[in-house]
Formats: C-alpha cells, sequence, structure tokens
C-alpha cells in the first residue's frame, strides 16, 4: 500500500490523464506560472545515469505558434496521406477517436505549445545510449501532461512534426546537438471531467518469465 496517498486520486490522475483534441479551449489564455509549475514536477522524473539533460521550449508568441501549427498540419496531411496509400482498406471505416486525430491539426491555435528536447544529438548515439536518452525527456513530458491535467489543462501528445524537425527549430532557435520529441499543445480544456479510456486487459499484453506465458 501507499503510504501517505490517496490512491483513489492517484489512480484517477493516472488511468484519464490522455490527449485531448477536441475539448482545448483556445480562447482562454494559460497562466505562465501554471505551466512553470508543470516543469518543476516534470523535472522529478527519472533521467538516463541522472544526466537531466532535458530542455523545454514554452512557446506563447503567436506568429511562432502559428508557424509551428502550419509545420505540424503539412507533415500531418502527408503521413496522413502516406499511412491511407500504403493501406486503403485499413482507412474504409474511420473510427471516431480517428477521425477527431484527422480534425485535430489546428496545433497554432492553441495559446501555448510545449517542445520537449534533449541536450543531445540522440541520431548519433548507440542504440541503447538512444534509449537511455529517450527514456529521460519522455517520462518529463508525461509528468508534465499528469501536472496540467491536475491543474485543468488539456494537452496532446504529438510528434509527427518531426518530419520537419530542422524547421520547427529554426522558428525557435534551437541549436544543432539537440533533439526535438514531444511538440505538446496545452489549453485549459472545456468540459468536467475525462473517462478512462478503452484498453486491452493487462493480462493480454503481459507475459510472466517467458513470452506467452501467464501467470
Amino acid at each position: 500500500m501507499a503510504v501517505g496517498l490517496d490512491l483513489e486520486t492517484c489512480d484517477k490522475l493516472l488511468t484519464t490523464t490522455r490527449s485531448v483534441r477536441q475539448r482545448l479551449d483556445f480562447t482562454r489564455p494559460v497562466e505562465p506560472e501554471v505551466i512553470e509549475q508543470c516543469i518543476e514536477i516534470a523535472l522529478q522524473s527519472p533521467s538516463s545515469t541522472n544526466t537531466q539533460l532535458w530542455q523545454f521550449v514554452v512557446v506563447t508568441d503567436a506568429d511562432k505558434r502559428s508557424a509551428l501549427g502550419k509545420i505540424y498540419k503539412e507533415t500531418f496531411e502527408v503521413y496522413w496521406a502516406e499511412s491511407v496509400a500504403a493501406n486503403p482498406q485499413a482507412f474504409e471505416d474511420v473510427s471516431p477517436p480517428m477521425q477527431r486525430m484527422i480534425n485535430s491539426a489546428h496545433m497554432g491555435e492553441a495559446p501555448v505549445l510545449v517542445l520537449f528536447c534533449i541536450k543531445e544529438d540522440c541520431l548519433k548515439l548507440p542504440l541503447f545510449e538512444q534509449a537511455g536518452a529517450y527514456g529521460s525527456i519522455l517520462p518529463a513530458a508525461w509528468s508534465f501532461m499528469l501536472a496540467a491535467r491536475a491543474r485543468g489543462l488539456g494537452s496532446c501528445w504529438t510528434t509527427v512534426h518531426l518530419r520537419k524537425a530542422a524547421e520547427a527549430a529554426a522558428v525557435v532557435g534551437i541549436p544543432d546537438g539537440v533533439t526535438q520529441t514531444v511538440l505538446m499543445p496545452v489549453a485549459y480544456y472545456t468540459g468536467e471531467d475525462f473517462k478512462a479510456g478503452g484498453r486491452n486487459p493487462a493480462q493480454s499484453v503481459t507475459h510472466w518469465n517467458s513470452w506467452g506465458k501467464q501467470r
């Protein structure tokens, strides 16, 4: 049992924090202090050998948000067209969650964008070091999402802009040697709450001691 923690509250936060696309309030400003609080919490996440190479680029400037939004929209449209062309049958009947994703390419309208970066050129690293590097910044991005959710903010995990990472870097002056990962729109969400998402049972994706073995 967790000592000093309200498990019901913790479990609700963990199971109802998700990518929010259709319920972001683009008209309501987000206070810089709230973003800073979320980053302070993100900084408590683990990092490979405690190197703490996280870097966070918070974008509130309207022109820069618009430029990043344009890059995201262009890359998403190309990605989506390629996906449909590669497997048209899989996209004949688009599910409601997938349709929401298609309709949500309005990145530049969010009041805040956050780029989660690591101060290392991950593509030049051996595979095991790449895993450590990405495994350092991605938990920080997830912690940021949890902290944002607890403060009434929605966010959405996106990476498709990385197809034009150099263009995105130029918009906000990210130097060489820094690897971008997640680009996250952040805004207050509308509505009262979120439900847990539909997922496969844990038993169906858990292997004990050997692949395919159940407990």
